[in-house]
């Protein structure tokens, strides 16, 4: 048990520290961000390790999005006045679902073919449509767009598959816990979004 303790301390750390970054994002707490950038620079290599080749790209773009998430939500956004506003928790744009999921399909298409042609893995639909919805995921988030957790949802849902597959069983578990616990974050922030006073969110 020490031993295999031991040599998934990588894995374990990951989950303690994804377990944090969900009740952030439960809580709308701008420190989710801190979680987003500290658990991806730990998942590069274990990944790597595994084959997961998206999984691994995709936690590049996290470390990016990241610090592009909290600069929104600590600074806000220039609304269309040139005022600063604080970047509230809204419903996605409509004018947004068609292009959010023509990038995340061919992302996904892209992605998939690099896989297949140019590495070894042996889950390239799956990891690509994982990686693929998580760019849009996390774009969703960092704009503080309520319908994110739907885009989560199916991430989780299909991870978590997946890495039991792979023998990720910590990470399997953590995020079996986050597809749970989406249902229980969308109802806080549709509260969160309910009690915050009135004013412009782009």
């Amino acid at each position: 048990m020490i031993d295999y303790l031991t040599n998934n301390f990588l894995e374990i750390l990951g989950t303690l520290v994804g377990m944090l970054y969900l009740y952030w994002e439960y809580k709308g707490d701008i420190k989710l961000w801190i979680a987003s950038i500290i658990m991806p620079a730990i998942s590069l290599y274990i990944y790597y390790s595994k084959g997961l080749y998206a999984d691994f790209g995709i936690n590049i773009y996290y470390l990016l999005v990241a610090v592009y998430g909290w600069i929104l939500w600590q600074f806000g956004i220039t609304g269309k006045k040139g005022v600063k506003h604080e970047l509230r928790i809204i419903y996605t744009p409509k004018k947004a679902y068609l292009p959010l999921v023509t990038i995340a399909l061919v992302l996904w298409l892209a992605i998939a073919q690099f896989l297949i042609h140019f590495t070894d893995s042996n889950v390239p639909w799956l990891d690509s449509f994982t990686t693929a919805l998580s760019i849009v995921g996390m774009w969703m988030l960092a704009r503080k767009w309520i319908e994110q957790w739907w885009a989560w949802l199916l991430v989780d849902a299909v991870s978590t598959g997946l890495y039991i597959y792979k023998g990720l069983y910590f990470y399997a578990a953590l995020y079996c816990i986050y597809t749970i616990i989406i249902f229980f974050g969308y109802k806080k922030w549709k509260k969160l979004m309910k009690e915050a006073p009135k004013g412009e969110s782009i």
